[in-house]
């Protein structure tokens, strides 16, 4: 009956009072006026004073108003209003499309490197990741050691060899004689640099091989994977915060006439080559470093700790077993404290206890003595208490 009232009414009618700045929300409140083929109409107003048409020809319409000699309150109706408003709203949706897109290429930038990355972790997890892959690790790590100090543009007589080794030691835990590059460091040639590099990279290799052989290759890949796996999740959390600061001042490059997006691509290459270098770093110090026990020795640590298993087994029983007997004790002494109750209510029960002439019929003569002698016990202790209060 409320459908055939509205539908005898011309259906539901929309009334807007602005119109937005994207079309779709208009349509969408266009369409509900005539859903299922349902009668209906809308109609909108808008005022040269909204935000719309202030930014996109408002100032146009109102100066052909006040040529016209239109008032504040007459309507305009026509296709050059309808125009105005359909090409403010497709600046405003160009606008906004404009802004998804810009935000759009600074996410592709860290999406690349995530997809580096996470496809790094699954070679990882897969068991992908081989000797090669550590042996090329090593190599570029004796070369970004050179380069450090090394630059291309620094002389020769310029390079600080000791800090050189001295990285060489911390890195890998080599200790390398320095002294005969420091006699020739005067005359020599940028030459010098590759010589280094390849002592620094044999030895490496070198001790890598030794390594591999005394723990087992199983041993060695194991500990590899999780080493790299540990590497690879706390850099790519710290990498991630440095994208984020530097996504929030990147915009201020604009100001030294810079294109913020391109500043923002380089900055963030630097940021992953300086995040795998880390990686990289970590996992050969943490494997060159560390000291693993030989097969003898994991079999003496076994046993020690089957040892230690025993003892702290035997000693949590004598632990339970003695909970077990102070719980059995306390136990006895609650059931002897209910036999002594029981005792007394047996001996009190036995003072109590009626006998078989007190069950037989009552003579008249015992009971009219019983009665004399009841009277008289009463007799005897009014007089007991007068007595006691005359005393006192």
């Amino acid at each position: 009956e409320e459908k055939k009232k509205v539908l005898e009414l011309g259906g539901l009618h929309i009334l807007g009072t602005e119109r937005h700045e994207s079309r779709r929300i208009d349509n969408q409140l266009r369409g509900r006026s005539g859903r299922q083929g349902d009668p209906g109409s809308s109609r909108f107003y808008v005022s040269l004073e909204d935000d719309l048409m202030k930014r996109f020809g408002g100032e146009r319409i109102q100066s052909i108003m006040s040529r016209v000699g239109l008032q504040e309150d007459d309507a305009i109706e026509g296709a050059l209003v309808a125009r105005a408003i359909e090409n403010a709203q497709k600046k405003v949706e160009g606008h906004h499309f404009d802004i998804r897109k810009h935000l759009l290429e600074y996410d592709d930038v860290m999406n690349k490197q995530r997809e580096v990355i996470y496809d790094l972790r699954e070679k990882i997890l897969r068991n992908e990741s081989d000797e090669d892959t550590i042996r090329t690790m090593i190599g570029d790590v004796c070369e970004d050691i050179v380069m450090v100090h090394a630059g291309e543009k620094v002389p020769v007589r310029d390079w600080n060899l000791e800090a050189m080794f001295t990285d060489m030691h911390r890195q890998f835990g080599i200790e390398l004689d320095a002294s005969p590059f420091l006699e020739r460091q005067e005359d020599a040639t940028a030459d010098m640099a590759q010589e280094i590099f390849e002592l620094f990279q044999e030895n490496a290799l070198a001790r890598y091989s030794e390594r591999r052989a005394r723990f087992g290759g199983e041993r060695m890949d194991k500990l590899e994977r999780i080493i790299h796996l540990q590497a690879i999740d706390f850099f790519w959390k710290e990498h991630l915060n440095n994208m984020d600061h530097l996504k929030e001042g990147i915009g201020l490059r604009s100001f030294a006439q810079k294109n913020p997006l391109h500043e923002y691509q380089r900055e963030a290459f630097f940021l992953f080559q300086a995040m795998n270098s880390s990686i990289h770093g970590s996992i050969l110090q943490n494997l060159f470093l560390m000291e693993l026990p030989s097969e003898e020795e994991i079999e003496e640590i076994e046993a020690r700790e089957k040892e230690a298993q025993r003892r702290r087994e035997e000693a949590a029983r004598e632990i339970h077993e003695e909970m077990t007997e102070s719980q059995d004790g306390e136990s006895a002494e609650k059931n002897d404290g209910l036999n002594r109750k029981q005792r007394r209510r047996q001996k009190t029960s036995k003072k109590y206890e009626l006998s078989p002439e007190d069950y037989a019929p009552n003579n008249p003569d015992s009971g009219s003595s019983s009665k004399s002698k009841r009277n008289s016990d009463k007799r005897k202790r009014k007089n007991k208490k007068q007595a006691r209060r005359k005393n006192r």
